[in-house]
């Protein structure tokens, strides 16, 4: 009998779902604020940057949004994506607990990313935009938006952080096959770039500084655009179609978890994954009250774990507007784990506004312990993790041995967000015990910090 649940095709969402909805009218999201002015950020801040189909959703508040037919159609060539039991894994661990991932990977690229990528090269192409720049840290995000352009005859240009570029260079290969110009940041082609090369020409780069470099030149030319792969409500919007999917799946097998799991970077698989669920236990709906929802960074890049809730820059050279969000400061530079997907200063405001709320855990973890994580996984399961991915299995299999101590037999889900075939660089490290793990001293943490804008709410 197959350990996959198979969502027949037809039954794929038509609509993504808005968690936004469930916050007003009593508890909305901070809006993004303008650190010049001091004054919310409106439409005329960001249609420099973004296409206006999309910023009608970053700023939404509809339950429902409709996926357009032009983008069911190409998402239909991977999705739905299998919904699986993992059996052997719990075989191995012993444990009472039911384990469930969502197998993301299935798609062209290898991971979630193609859900927003597909949707954001349909928007940029309505209104006549030639070219979407980008950045990509894993390399995870570019590829995906490049085999989106792809489709739609978009030219694509990548900015990847530079200790990523040269630690996945097959990703890179693949933004080429699919059309894109790819560019280790930081550059000498933009401002940005050439001031922080200034400051330090070694520079590994960050997500920050690469966001920096994309805006840049999306602002230069107004047949450009900018796309991000993660962070903003419109983005989290768009991925929700997992989670959506993954509901109906556990209703086919009479199932429902007692806990969701993502890693989180920016928070766009983690969410998309998890937010129709706590959606649904929002408004009284899910068939455990007591749904658990818990989030999985990477202790050298803790955001959630060790940053402070402020208004900060999405990016390096503060050219994006402030939001409220968990943050390590727009300055920090990560340390050059594997997970590059994981490395970002920020998160989500709205992912962050749900952990600070409480409605969201935050746990972190170290590479060596998910990688351990991921080939467990790999002997047990077949499939080969992202490292980001891994942070996700880590907590799940703490969770699934935490259930044989107590004796509860508890249902597990979580996103798997990814493959790992680009990234044995790390996987060679760690069979050879030369992984290091990385954890920031709190001094530098607070330095990264000291620099965020004087920015003062609205009362809302």
């Amino acid at each position: 009998m197959s350990n996959q649940i198979i969502l027949p095709s037809r039954e794929m969402p038509g609509k993504w779902y808005n968690i936004v909805s469930e916050m007003v009218p009593d508890n909305p999201p901070a809006p993004p604020m303008n650190a010049v002015t001091n004054q919310p950020a409106g439409p005329e801040d960001l249609i420099p940057v973004f296409p206006m189909g999309v910023l009608e959703q970053e700023m939404s508040a509809d339950p429902w949004i409709d996926i357009p037919d032009e983008v069911m159609d190409i998402l239909s060539i991977w999705r739905p994506t299998p919904l699986v039991r993992a059996k052997r894994l719990e075989e191995y661990l012993g444990t009472p607990a039911k384990i469930y991932y969502k197998n993301e990977s299935v798609s062209p690229p290898g991971s979630h990313k193609p859900n927003t990528a597909v949707a954001q090269a349909y928007y940029n192409k309505r209104e006549g935009i030639k070219n979407i720049v980008t950045e990509t840290g894993a390399g995870q995000w570019g590829s995906a938006l490049a085999f989106a352009c792809n489709f739609f005859d978009i030219k694509c240009t990548v900015f990847m952080v530079k200790v990523s570029y040269e630690q996945k260079p097959y990703r890179k290969s693949l933004m080429h096959v699919w059309g894109a110009d790819v560019f280790a940041s930081p550059t000498n082609k933009t401002a940005a770039g050439r001031k922080m090369l200034e400051i330090d020409p070694e520079c590994p780069g960050s997500l920050g500084i690469a966001i920096s470099e994309a805006v840049q030149m999306a602002v230069a030319d107004e047949k450009t655009k900018y796309s991000l792969g993660s962070v903003l409500n419109h983005v989290l919007l768009h991925q929700t179609i997992s989670g959506l999917e993954s509901i109906k799946q556990f209703e086919m097998v009479d199932d429902y978890p007692d806990v969701v799991i993502g890693c989180v970077g920016g928070g766009s698989n983690m969410a998309g994954f998890t937010l129709p669920f706590l959606g649904q236990r929002m408004r009284g709906e899910a068939k455990k009250p007591g749904l658990r929802v818990v989030a999985v960074e990477p202790t050298a890049c803790p955001t959630l774990t060790r940053g402070m809730y402020a208004y900060d820059f999405g990016d390096q050279a503060q050219m994006t507007p402030a939001m409220l969000m968990y943050t390590l400061g727009h300055d920090f530079i990560p340390a050059g784990i594997h997970a590059g997907g994981l490395r970002y200063h920020g998160d989500s405001p709205l992912l962050s506004k749900l952990v600070n709320e409480k409605e969201i855990e935050a746990v972190a973890y170290h590479q060596n312990e998910c990688y351990e994580a991921a080939v467990i996984f790999a002997r047990t399961e077949g499939l080969l993790p992202a490292p980001e991915t891994s942070h996700a299995i880590r907590a799940v299999i703490n969770e699934a041995l935490e259930c044989k101590k107590t004796g509860e037999a508890k249902t597990i889900a979580f996103n798997y967000s990814g493959h790992g075939h680009f990234d044995m660089g790390g996987y060679d490290l760690y069979l050879e015990d030369k992984l290091i793990d990385y954890a920031h001293p709190e001094e530098e943490i607070k330095k990264s910090m000291a620099n965020l804008p004087k920015v003062t709410p609205p009362q809302m």
